[in-house]
């Protein structure tokens, strides 16, 4: 082994709308993620997380059935190692503090550019 051989990650993408979700799919910019599934609720979101083991998840807070809030919880239960970036319209302290206490990574604000969303995603990897 040479030691330049990339560690492929997976990544899961949740949130309730398919726009961001599709937003996301084709702004992020690493050639080492690899999307795994895309979930439009916290519910689905975790089955599909027990199916596909991802790596790396990005995290809507407000949607039907389960919330972000209580999704993180259960992922990082499932798996510790997992990295979550909360990308959320819910701009408020305390919202993110909770996120973060649950185990979440990182915060990224919504609207968000294509920059902040990789420069996010970046911070997560390392």
């Amino acid at each position: 082994m040479n030691g330049t051989a990339k560690r492929d990650f997976k990544l899961l993408i949740v949130d309730d709308s398919n726009i961001v979700r599709r937003r996301i799919e084709r702004s992020q910019e690493f050639e080492e993620l690899r999307l795994v599934g895309t979930a439009g609720n916290g519910a689905e979101a975790l089955e599909l997380f027990s199916r596909t083991d991802p790596d790396v998840v990005t995290m809507d807070l407000t949607m039907p059935e389960m919330d972000g809030i209580e999704c993180i919880g259960h992922m990082v239960a499932m798996k510790p190692s997992v990295r979550i970036l909360v990308i959320s319209a819910l701009a408020d302290k305390a919202t993110a503090v909770e996120a973060m206490e649950r185990g979440a990574n990182g915060f990224l604000n919504k609207p968000f550019t294509d920059r902040q969303l990789n420069e996010a995603i970046a911070e997560l990897l390392r």
